[in-house]
Order: structure tokens, then C-alpha cells, then sequence
């Protein structure tokens, strides 16, 4: 074989022998790359593990939640006044016109006065409180005023019990005062509903009402 021939065989097998070790460098650096990639992964997938571990964390806020809804029906079991003793009862409401059944007569004593009844309707309780009633005249609204020094006690409305207020119409002498058929009554000078009760033909002059009371004999109105 010739001197040139076999250097030109030599830079062949040269050649080669250097393209087969950069290909295998190549692979073995992406052997390489793909194994990192492959580890760098494992911390992200590892990563879920602590995210998931907020799952008790989470329920324990929903049991909280829980526990203050069971507190907010508690409450809303617990309502009315407070007995001191643990027991709770309703409390009642404030009466309005509307919620009574009226009645008025006309009485001899004291000189003449107008006896007003006032019983709860049907299926209602509700509190007279310790006031003078509204008695009110003619279209100018001219109220009665007190006919007792002290202020009465409440009267809780219900099935047969009874309220009487007594109305002097005319508390004072002369022949003035106005001539009218009817008075307003209303619970209270709040009340949106007072009510117009037929009383026949009276004189109105310088008018006086009592407080609320259980018996009628304690509803005269006395100057």
C-alpha cells in the first residue's frame, strides 16, 4: 500500500473516530440534561404535598364557621325577657287602637262623665301602658287633660280583661264649652290609628280624663 494512501485511510479513521465522540458527547450531555429535568421536577411534584397538607388547616376554619352558626341559632332560640333564672318568655307588644274593641256609656256620677271600655280583640294580647288615653274633641283636637295627680300602672290586654277610663267632658262651670256627638281615643298621643267613639250630645269644656284602671268604680273622674 502507498505512503499516500495510507495517510489518507488514517485521516478517514480520524474522522470518524472524532464524529462518533462528539455524537456520544452530545447524547451523554443530554442524558444528562434530561436527568436534571427529571430531578428539578420532583421538588415541584414534592411541592403539592405541603399545599395539600392546608387541607386540615381548612377544615378547621369550616368547623369555626360551624360553630358560630350554631351560636347565631342559640341566640336566636334564646330570645325575649330574661327571668332571671335561665327561662325566657315573650315579650308583649304595646297596644294601638286598632287592636281593641271599644265601647263607651254614659254615667250620672260626678256630676255626668263618659265611661270608656277597652277589651283586647280576639286572639290579642297587648299592653296598655301606665298613661293618661288620648281623648281628644271636636276638629280643633282639644285633649282632655288629667283628672288623677299620679300616673297608673300598666294593663296587660287579653281575653275577657278589661280597661276603663273615665271622660268629664265639662270639668268646669258656664254656659260656654261646644257641642259635639263623639270623641277620638288613641293609645297614647302616638298612636296612628285613634278611633271615633259615639258618645250622643255633650258639652265639651275644659275636659279631663283618668288613667286606665281594672275596675270601672276607680274610672270616675273626680274634679
Amino acid at each position: 500500500m502507498s505512503g499516500n494512501r495510507r495517510k489518507a485511510l488514517l485521516v478517514t479513521a480520524a474522522l470518524v473516530g472524532g464524529t462518533m465522540l462528539m455524537t456520544a458527547c452530545q447524547d451523554s450531555a443530554t442524558d444528562s440534561g434530561a436527568a436534571q429535568g427529571s430531578s428539578s421536577a420532583t421538588p415541584a411534584d414534592g411541592a403539592a404535598t405541603p399545599s395539600g397538607s392546608a387541607t386540615p388547616d381548612s377544615g378547621k376554619d369550616a368547623g369555626k364557621g360551624s360553630d358560630a352558626t350554631g351560636e347565631g341559632t342559640e341566640d336566636g332560640a334564646g330570645s325575649g325577657a330574661d327571668t332571671g333564672d335561665g327561662v325566657r318568655v315573650p315579650v308583649g307588644q304595646s297596644c294601638g287602637a286598632n287592636d281593641i274593641s271599644w265601647s263607651t256609656r254614659s254615667e250620672t256620677q260626678a256630676g255626668g262623665y263618659i265611661l270608656v271600655t277597652a277589651k283586647a280583640k280576639s286572639g290579642i294580647t297587648c299592653i296598655l301602658p301606665a298613661a293618661l288615653p288620648t281623648v281628644a274633641f271636636g276638629s280643633d283636637g282639644t285633649e282632655a287633660g288629667p283628672a288623677e295627680q299620679a300616673v297608673g300602672q300598666q294593663i296587660t290586654l287579653s281575653g275577657n280583661t278589661t280597661a276603663y277610663a273615665g271622660v268629664n267632658p265639662r270639668s268646669t262651670g258656664g254656659d260656654g264649652g261646644k257641642e259635639l256627638d263623639s270623641i277620638i281615643v288613641g293609645v297614647g298621643a302616638e298612636d296612628p290609628d285613634p278611633v271615633s267613639l259615639p258618645v250622643g250630645t255633650i258639652i265639651v269644656q275644659d275636659p279631663i280624663v283618668t288613667n286606665w284602671h281594672t275596675s270601672p268604680t276607680d274610672a270616675v273622674p273626680f274634679n
